[in-house]
């Protein structure tokens, strides 16, 4: 028996489908999600949450002409599948397969990219006005997620939106979950809009009854005011104003508005995001609209799928996993600790015995391994949900009051908070420290979640000082150095598992802007080549010498360890001793690690040829694993090795002749 999924090539097919033929293609898109991500992964709490709606979407409108504008865009798994890629759909997140988010160089149905949260209203809505100046007549549809009103640029868009275009659709697609458990004032608004059995009660009754009348649609649009009305009378219920109290504040009794209203939006819901028909009616009815309209609707995140609807934090995104019961393969006997739980662990043994630590999270404590610190000590810890830049505000003036709060965030959404680390934290030399968990390469989520600009942005930045450990005892060495530091800190370190060594009981305080000698200079007449390989890239280190050493060369091996400030004494020094000195970095090259070096010896006057390896000046692309995006751009030691060879076929090449030929320098 053919599926109704077979029969869908491009989103024009999904209009042709009897309502209880859809309602048959979302079964089975959710059966396509679940049984295509186990092998590899993937997002499929958050995409099981939003079948009906891309259903409905796509049946009501017409991309690519229309416009739908994703938040963060890890939810639009279905909307690829029904344009024209569910035949790939099975390569998502894999090396040149489809993109875990959408992107615009991927299809044309994916008029706008993202990965972070809160760009989609400002995005959209710049949309609009541009399809206004030119007279068009495209629908723009922004769908964003209840978490993305706890970030600021979310407001900054609405606060504009009624005053810059009279057509605009936002979907807010609420499922009480980000990727943790949503917090803070907004999630506790939604959640009274979506509870309030008056409300609820009055409004569905309400249009039930309108919509016997003759022409009850009709009556229904022009019933604004009413519902505005029961809208306010329910909110001033369930904030507990009285009579009185409204009286007094000028609204004559009628309640306060919600909170898009109040902002000249119009607000329908909350409906079930779940109900095919009620939702292709209610899109229908907002493509008629000409004042900015938001729809709120209440979605399950996993539904359809017991293990994500039980585990929603796990599902949110996810490596390979057993479609019977949910579970992910164990990791193998002997397998290391991640970085992220090594930090975590570390923050609770560094809390117990310093009291001035908090450890700040935005909506990631698993993903940074602060989901320890909560469970042991939850008075010492705070998740100010996705707002990276109140994150990095919030911490300055805790320091401010003496104490050392521990900023756990990705190098990539750190990016989000740049003004605030120059002008809030470094400027006033506050001691935050931040530890910045995926440094590097995020394989399989690609450029949006890739690391590798965090050296760049910092270096330039006066009073910091920042760091790179080598392994995940050096991880916990450099917490415990940062924690005495009376200047800002970062700490940068990749993703996944460490490298094995075990872990100190007593941490080191390390001596600021202080490398360490892996490994000297043999003085056996060879070649010399020091390399410093800073961070993760030790291991390729270690292969470099043990080959060029193997091949008769004089090899060192430094671990820088900061990279502000950089040991300027000892890079010097191998600098004028070295023949060839490299630099080994997970991180672009372009202002990195090895530009330091290079702005170094160019101000010491050191003319010994630099070898840097790091990443190109490029956006690196998704792939399924790190070492093929390592291999594919040079990040190896056979690269390295070779780089180092032709240095040396350099020099005898432009070597004198004789002993009457003119020196070359």
């Amino acid at each position: 028996m053919s599926r109704y999924l077979d029969m869908v090539d491009h989103p024009s097919h999904v209009k042709k489908l009897t309502l209880d033929q859809l309602s048959e293609l979302a079964v089975e898109v959710r059966q396509e999600l679940i049984t295509k991500l186990a092998k590899n992964g993937g997002h499929l709490g958050p995409n099981l949450g939003v079948v009906e709606l891309s259903i409905a979407l796509h049946h009501v409108f017409s991309t690519p002409k229309d416009k739908f504008v994703w938040d963060v865009s890890h939810q639009c798994y279905v909307h690829k599948i029904l344009t024209g890629r569910k035949d790939r759909f099975h390569t998502i997140r894999t090396t040149d397969g489809l993109n875990g988010f959408a992107l615009r160089t991927e299809s044309e149905h994916d008029c706008y990219g993202a990965g972070h949260a809160g760009t989609a209203l400002s995005a959209a809505l710049g949309m609009a006005a541009a399809r206004d100046q030119r007279k068009g007549d495209e629908h723009v549809v922004c769908i964003f997620g209840d978490a993305a009103l706890t970030n600021g640029i979310s407001f900054e868009a609405l606060n504009n939106l009624h005053h810059t275009t009279k057509r605009f659709i936002g979907i807010l697609n609420d499922n009480e979950w980000s990727i943790a458990k949503n917090v803070g004032a907004i999630a506790t608004y939604l959640g009274k809009l979506t509870t309030n059995p008056r409300y609820n009660r009055i409004t569905r009754d309400f249009a039930t009854w309108v919509k016997r009348l003759p022409k009850g649609e009709l009556a229904l649009k022009l019933g604004h005011k009413a519902e505005e009305f029961l809208k306010g009378a329910a909110t001033a219920v369930s904030l507990e104003h009285s009579p009185s109290q409204l009286e007094a504040d000028g609204r004559g009794g009628h309640g306060s508005s919600v909170l898009f209203e109040e902002m000249g939006v119009r607000y329908l819901g909350p409906i079930d995001g779940h109900d095919l028909p009620l939702l292709i009616s209610t899109l229908e009815y907002a493509k008629t609209f000409d004042q900015p309209i938001v729809i709120h609707i209440l979605t399950q995140k996993g539904r359809g799928y017991q293990a994500a609807l039980k585990h929603p934090e796990k599902f949110h995104g996810l490596g390979p996993y057993d479609i019977e019961t949910g579970t992910t393969p164990p990791p193998k006997p002997g397998t290391p600790p991640t970085y992220q739980d090594v930090f975590g662990q570390a923050m609770v043994r560094l809390c117990q015995k310093d009291s001035s630590l908090v450890g700040i999270t935005a909506a990631m404590p698993s993903g940074t391994g602060l989901k320890a610190l909560e469970k042991a000590m939850p008075e010492r810890y705070y998740d100010v949900g996705i707002a990276e830049e109140h994150a990095v505000l919030f911490a300055a003036g805790m320091a401010t009051m003496g104490f050392r709060p521990v900023v756990a965030i990705y190098s990539t959404f750190l990016q989000r908070a740049y003004d605030c680390i120059v002008h809030d934290v470094a400027l006033q030399e506050l001691p935050v420290i931040f530890c910045m968990d995926r440094a590097g390469l995020s394989a399989n989520d690609g450029p949006t979640h890739h690391g590798l600009f965090d050296i760049s942005y910092l270096r330039c930045v006066p009073n910091l000082i920042c760091m790179a450990p080598k392994d995940e005892d050096e991880l916990v060495d450099m917490m415990y150095t940062a924690s005495h530091a009376k200047h800002p800190c970062f700490i940068r370190y990749p993703r996944g598992n460490g490298e094995g060594v075990p872990i100190k009981d007593q941490p080191k305080l390390l001596e600021v802007g202080q490398a360490e000698v892996a490994r000297n200079f043999a003085n056996n007449k060879g070649p010399r080549v020091a390399i410093f390989a800073l961070g993760n890239m030790m291991k390729i280190g270690h292969k470099v010498v043990e080959q060029l050493s193997a091949e008769g060369f004089d090899v060192a091996l430094i671990n820088p360890r900061f990279t502000k400030p950089i040991d300027a004494p000892l890079t010097e020094h191998y600098g004028n001793i070295s023949d060839v000195v490299v630099t080994l970095e997970d991180h672009v090259l372009v202002g990195g690690y090895g530009s330091s070096v290079l702005e170094l010896f160019s101000d010491k006057r050191i003319h010994t040829p630099v070898v840097r390896i790091g990443w190109p000046d490029a956006f690196i692309e998704h792939a399924s694993t790190v070492d093929h995006l390592r291999e594919k751009y040079g990040l190896t030691a056979e690269r390295t090795i070779a780089l180092v060879r032709a240095q040396f076929t350099i020099k005898a090449e432009s070597a004198p002749k004789d002993a009457n030929s003119p020196k070359v320098t």
